[in-house]
């Protein structure tokens, strides 16, 4: 098959990857043309009785753990549809926010299943791709030929159920993976239709080295990021201020900000100013620096797509104070650039602490390092002709000891029924533990806490309770019978 698109969305049981599972994963394949190729694919899967979803979310999608349990297919079988059917060569996977969602998701899917997390999304010439970001640009530099949407409060919308509604394109059931799998499709269409050399440029620009040669050339460009405001439609002019400390990454200032504050400052005070405070006074501005990821798709173009008048008028830009504050940052750079780096380390060190400092389950490691060769070579052949047998077999030859806390639970989770009785006791013994010795965020109190909570926040609205009483129905159906004598 000749290069093709998957577009795919998902329904999960919470916003955190590490902790939430995925609950419903849809998907079309279409050809560079976005006509469909084949059937569409719509899978639940199976929530595993270590794992409580979060009420809110299921008040958004309407799955129950009970309809994954009666229709779904669990992890390690979905897994192997989407390596032979899905994952195949030449493929570049595409969604609506997918890239800081939907792909976190996949990847710990992967990674909690003994594949590696990163290799579907790149290998055999497979890319990613996020119809998001090219809304948000197109919005922002070649609006005309489609209709935008805006939130009640007047505020620029590019929700997706918003843009179909004012468009007039099919979106039958938002927040069903399917349903909103279509949509993104038809969204993209209206863009390749009405702004066909913007769509173009972006999906080239997908590939890391093509970003990475727009972004590292030492001149001004524009970048369409969430981090800025939509009043600006999430758009400004940057400029590479220096290399970042972790590989494909770079640092970039915002010109439309004079830097003369900032280029005399030592690492430490960048580092102060880079930290994000909700309400800061006026005298303590942010540091208007953002780290761009080349692997991520950057919604980025040249400075001479935004440079007529309109453009500039929407965007709020000038050119004179862009090359004002580029010249002032380009008279000092290599000091500035040293020093920025250098806070970014001394960020990038704090944060680390914090988050390694939460004695946080195998589940939740998958980004404390890459596995080595020969675990990657043993995770292939596991899943040649998988049997509980060889899952046991391989778990004392893991040299990654996340492979090896992941095996038992691996096992557990998609083949229960072929645990020993001495596996059983230690998956009971996990699964207890996630119900009723959790954190304060977690466990079975607080999953009857929220369930008190969102009933008494949606008091009238009888959908809402009748999930929440099969949400009630299920958590007590994982409290032990024994703890009732």
């Amino acid at each position: 098959m000749s290069a093709s698109f998957f577009f795919y969305d998902l329904e999960t049981s919470g916003l955190k990857p590490d902790r939430s599972r995925i609950m419903q994963f849809a998907g079309q394949r279409i050809d560079v043309d976005l006509q469909p190729i084949g059937e569409p694919i719509n899978r639940l899967i199976t929530l595993s009785k270590d794992v409580l979803p979060d009420p809110q979310a299921i008040m958004i999608h309407g799955i129950t753990p009970q309809q994954t349990l009666l229709e779904g297919v669990s992890e390690a079988d979905f897994l192997k549809e989407f390596y032979s059917d899905i994952a195949i060569p030449e493929t570049t996977f595409v969604g609506f926010n997918n890239i800081r969602f939907d792909d976190e998701f996949m990847r710990y899917l992967n990674y909690r299943n003994l594949y590696d997390p990163y290799a579907w999304s790149y290998l055999n010439d497979s890319s990613r791709w996020d119809i998001l970001d090219v809304v948000r640009m197109t919005r922002a530099l070649r609006p005309d030929g489609i209709n935008w949407p805006s939130n009640q409060d007047g505020s620029n919308s590019n929700r997706l159920e918003h843009l179909t509604k004012i468009n007039s394109l099919s979106h039958e059931a938002a927040h069903d993976a399917l349903s909103d799998v279509l949509a993104t499709i038809a969204v993209a269409n209206l863009i390749k239709q009405k702004q066909p050399r913007l769509y173009e440029f972006m999906y080239e620009l997908r590939q890391k080295k093509s970003a990475s040669a727009l972004v590292n050339s030492g001149q001004p460009f524009v970048y369409t990021s969430s981090h800025y405001p939509s009043s600006q439609y999430h758009t400004t002019v940057v400029v590479k201020a220096a290399d970042h400390p972790d590989p494909g990454c770079v640092i970039v200032y915002d010109l439309r900000y004079d830097p003369t504050p900032w280029l005399n400052q030592s690492a430490e005070q960048l580092a102060e100013a880079w930290r994000y405070v909700a309400e800061r006074p006026a005298d303590n501005p942010p540091l208007p620096v953002k780290t761009v990821r080349l692997n991520r798709c950057p919604a980025i173009a040249p400075l001479g797509v935004a440079s007529d008048q309109a453009t500039l008028s929407r965007l709020a830009l000038s050119l004179d104070v862009i090359k004002r504050n580029y010249a002032v940052l380009s008279s000092s750079q290599d000091k500035f650039a040293a020093r920025l780096t250098e806070a970014v380390t001394i960020f990038n060190t704090e944060q680390q602490a914090q988050y390694l400092d939460d004695s946080r389950p195998v589940d939740a490691q998958m980004y404390d390092g890459f596995y080595t060769d020969s675990d990657r070579q043993y995770i292939k052949r596991l899943h040649i002709n998988e049997t509980p047998e060889k899952i046991r077999e391989f778990s004392n030859k893991y040299q990654d000891e996340r492979l090896r806390l992941l095996s038992p639970l691996y096992l557990a989770r998609n083949f229960e029924r072929y645990l020993t009785q001495d596996e059983r006791k230690i998956w009971d013994r996990h699964v207890n533990k996630c119900l009723f010795d959790g954190d304060s965020k977690s466990g079975l109190a607080v999953y009857f806490q929220m369930l008190n909570r969102v009933a008494s926040e949606r008091s009238g609205d009888a959908k809402s309770q009748s999930l929440l009483e099969d949400l009630k129905l299920y958590g007590e159906s994982l409290v032990p019978s024994d703890m009732f004598v």
